[in-house]
């Protein structure tokens, strides 16, 4: 059996990346890191936590892992989504169907796939 400890994200800027998904997500970056760290780290609750390292390569093709994420504070899905847009995300597919199912995928800053789901709330129909 093993355990989750991160989940690593490759990046251009590390600390640039790891603030927008601070942003994004209200997760709070590591007090020690700084602008031009090589490695930066977003502190969830409890682990896997989010780590963004410096890579040489920029992205080329689609991520063989990605984040899935919901809305939270009472946001919809489609409400998350132009949260994020707003941010600086920008829609790669979207997933949506005509009875309320279905997902979007956005990009990050630098072109890293998630994808935007509803909520537990929002499928019970507590939202929307």
């Amino acid at each position: 059996m093993i355990e989750i400890h991160a989940v690593t994200i490759d990046a251009a800027d590390p600390y640039e990346l790891a603030s927008w998904w601070s942003n994004a997500t209200g997760l709070p970056l590591h007090e020690e890191n700084e602008p031009g760290d090589d490695e930066v780290m977003l502190r969830t609750k409890q682990d896997p936590f989010l780590l963004f390292i410096r890579v040489p390569e920029g992205k080329t093709v689609k991520n063989r892992v990605h984040l899935d994420v919901n809305g939270t504070e009472g946001r919809t899905r489609d409400e998350e989504v132009e949260r994020l847009l707003g941010l600086g995300a920008t829609v790669f597919e979207d997933h949506r169907k005509a009875d309320g199912t279905g997902w979007v995928t956005l990009h990050d800053p630098e072109g890293n796939e998630f994808c935007v789901c509803r909520s537990q709330a929002e499928k019970d129909g507590l939202l929307g």
